[in-house]
């Protein structure tokens, strides 16, 4: 037996993304094994268009493949389609998406808002 776990990540249930406590607005997630207490993990990010990210700074590694639209940082860099990106830990930023974006997230410690939410 395996113990193993298949996700379709085209055909899941997405919830309001809370990773921060409150539900950030155009924001929707589908958790594959993301631990909230430690950070560590993976799951699927949904950025409806006009969607913004929490400011906030890395704790840990924080890397995601861009599987659909396209993601702007803050510094004005544009990830598309198909990006892998990696943030080490101490770095700071935000992102949005003016068109839209499905985002798979890997995650390995906690991430600070740099804003009250």
């Amino acid at each position: 037996m395996h113990d193993r776990k298949i996700t379709d990540i085209h055909n899941v249930e997405f919830k309001p993304f809370d990773r921060y406590g409150s539900p950030v607005p155009k924001m929707s997630w589908h958790i594959i094994s993301y631990d909230k207490s430690s950070g560590y993990g993976s799951y699927i990010l949904k950025m409806d268009a006009g969607a913004q990210t929490v400011p906030h700074t890395h704790l840990g590694f924080e890397e995601f493949l861009i599987v659909e639209g396209e993601l702007i940082d803050s510094d004005g860099m544009v990830f598309k389609k198909g990006d892998f990106v990696s943030f080490e830990p101490g770095s700071q930023h935000s992102s949005s998406s003016n068109k839209g974006a499905l985002i798979m997230v890997f995650q390995r410690g906690l991430n600070k808002p740099t804003v009250e939410v």
